[in-house]
């Protein structure tokens, strides 16, 4: 496929399930577009759900670029491990999310997180972080103390997809915050204040550096990416992504185990830089 218009200025990836394997490491060929990219003057931002605490093996991975993190909540200096900006959800908001939660989702359970901290309660079935005291509390009314940068909501039995949850809540508190999810079979949502998202936080970063909407690509793989897809000139769903993102994509990319990403990137490099005009 020949892909039109000029080279990017700037490049917006998704990580887990679109650069980086979910059980293996990132392969050499995708580490390569990327530095070959920021060598020829591309910006790069790994744009995540992730928060800044999991982002050192990031570094460490490519050795190239910036974050946002927290599903557009943060600006992270990748090279520095430092936060740079935040957007949070106010303390009142979380108190109101869960009350609605708990009405909308029946049986869900809550965590959040600021700071490099993590809190849950101890029905929220935890897989990748046992929280800050490794036990939980009752209800996440009594952790809530600060803002914070992610709510996140799980049901331990799997009475609800994802997808079905992000709708409930959608309903439910749509219009205190923003909910999405990151994948679609661990009835899981990560919710970020209003008007934040991967979309919204890419443009602001664009708009600061100077470049122009289209001369920005995105890739992704779930509905946290929905936003950055969409907003971007040109944007790559994952062939293996949830089924929902090339009806926000201008292209699908092959699955990121057979380096997706990393073809369209080298493919990018090859064309001409956007004439400047004077």
């Amino acid at each position: 496929m020949s892909i039109p218009g000029y080279r990017p200025k700037l490049i917006a990836s998704d990580l887990d399930g679109t650069i980086v394997p979910h059980d293996e490491p990132v392969s050499k060929r995708t580490v390569e577009a990327f530095q070959k990219a920021h060598r020829m003057g591309i910006e790069i931002f790994y744009v995540t759900g992730r928060p800044p605490r999991w982002m050192e093996d990031v570094k460490k991975d490519f050795g190239v670029g910036n974050a946002i993190c927290a599903n557009g909540a943060i600006l992270f200096d990748l090279m520095n491990l430092k936060v740079v900006e935040q957007w949070l959800l106010s303390e009142e908001t979380q108190r109101e999310i869960a009350e609605k939660l708990r009405k909308a989702i029946p049986g869900c359970h809550f965590a959040i997180e600021h700071g490099d901290e993590f809190f849950r309660e101890k029905l929220y079935n935890t897989k990748w972080d046992a929280g800050i005291d490794n036990i939980g509390v009752e209800f996440i009314e009594e952790e809530i103390d600060q803002p914070a940068f992610k709510m996140m909501v799980r049901h331990p039995d799997h009475t609800f997809t994802s997808d079905e949850m992000l709708e409930r809540a959608l309903s439910a508190v749509g219009d205190i915050c923003n909910p999405t999810h990151s994948n679609p079979y661990e009835s899981h949502l990560e919710i970020s204040a209003l008007g934040v998202s991967k979309g919204q936080t890419l443009a602001k970063i664009a708009e600061r550096a100077g470049i122009a909407q289209e001369d920005v690509v995105s890739f992704g793989d779930n509905p946290n990416d929905f936003s950055m897809l969409e907003w971007a000139g040109r944007s790559w769903a994952m062939a293996d992504g949830h089924p929902d993102c090339q009806k926000y994509s201008n292209f699908v990319a092959d699955p990121h185990k057979h380096d997706g990403v990393a073809i369209i990137i080298e493919q990018l490099l090859e064309l001409p830089a956007r004439p400047f005009v004077g």
